[in-house]
């Protein structure tokens, strides 16, 4: 067996590892993962380019941050990242305390963020722009991944954050409520992606192969509907924090086309258009972004599926 350290992102777009693992589909391909839920993308970043870890499930707009020099942290080493493979659509949303009615209600707030401008920062800049906020009407404070971040809403400390499910659900469930969807503030966005670096994978072609056949295998069980039961199981063994009245929501959202899993490990280019034009927008130092195979090789995807 050959071990990778994998980091993701806590969420329900695990599943696909998740069931993988549980039904020992990575076995199958000599892989054995070990699973860590990253705190921030600050963290997996940095951990990535160490070598503590070989593979991340992360935005794939952090991809492009660091490669361009705009991460929230300078990395020592030259960042030699790429996505190889999709993992989500995702359908981020801008969940508030109760007592928010409007964007209006957000002057003076503070926002919760994963990092100021890495991830899905953009979106929420692109939301409060639409409603005719400025950023400085709103202080921005990066707190860290969802569950951290949802916490801070939680407790009362920020007015509101993004989240994906099943935080959305459980915001929802608990009275708060969602002020604006990302499926209304863009029309296609690349969300999730797995990375690694270019270095690790060309010594390690066989390793990652294995991890992407492993993967793909336990996302087609995950999308098949005759498993949709088992599936839930899995999700709510992998994340107990979901109440089980409302993994049925979660779940259909996971599998939705347009919010949910990639079928096929695809990457959207329409949705990698939108991060490139918001991170155009953005980012500072201000570049003008727009050659996707900076930051993408689909090589390994394709042998994959070809083997």
């Amino acid at each position: 067996m050959t071990p990778l350290n994998l980091i993701c992102f806590p969420g329900a777009p695990n599943l696909p590892i998740f069931a993988a693992d549980e039904l020992g589909i990575f076995k199958k391909y000599d892989i054995e993962i070990d699973l860590t839920t990253t705190p921030s993308s600050i963290f997996q970043i940095e951990n990535l380019m160490a070598g503590e870890f070989q593979i991340a499930g992360t935005a794939f707009d952090n991809i492009v941050a660091y490669q361009e020099g705009q991460g929230a942290v300078e990395i020592a080493a030259k960042p030699d990242l790429f996505a190889f493979m999709g993992a989500t659509q995702i359908e981020l949303s801008l969940v508030v305390a109760p007592e928010i009615e409007s964007f209006d209600d957000l002057k003076g707030k503070s926002l919760a963020l994963d990092a100021l401008a890495t991830g899905f920062a953009f979106i929420l800049y692109r939301m409060l722009e639409n409603a005719g906020l400025s950023l400085d009407d709103c202080p921005m404070i990066p707190v860290g991944a969802t569950p951290d971040r949802w916490a801070s809403v939680q407790s009362g400390e920020h007015a509101g954050t993004l989240t994906i499910e099943p935080f959305t659900a459980m915001a929802r469930a608990q009275g708060f409520h969602v002020l604006e969807s990302s499926l209304a503030t863009v029309e296609h966005y690349q969300g999730g992606v797995f990375a690694t670096r270019r270095s690790w994978a060309s010594n390690n072609e066989a390793a990652l192969m294995g991890y992407i056949s492993g993967y793909l295998d336990g996302l087609r069980w995950v999308l098949n509907p005759d498993n949709g039961e088992q599936a839930k199981e899995i999700l709510l063994r992998n994340m107990p924090a979901i109440n089980p009245k409302a993994v049925n929501n979660v779940m259909a959202k996971l599998l939705s086309s347009k919010t949910g899993l990639t079928p096929n490990g695809a990457l959207l280019p329409a949705g990698i258009d939108t991060v490139l034009q918001l991170r155009s927008h953005y980012a500072q130092p201000a570049k003008v972004l727009g050659d996707p195979d900076r930051y993408v090789d689909l090589s390994y995807l394709e042998a994959s599926r070809q083997s």
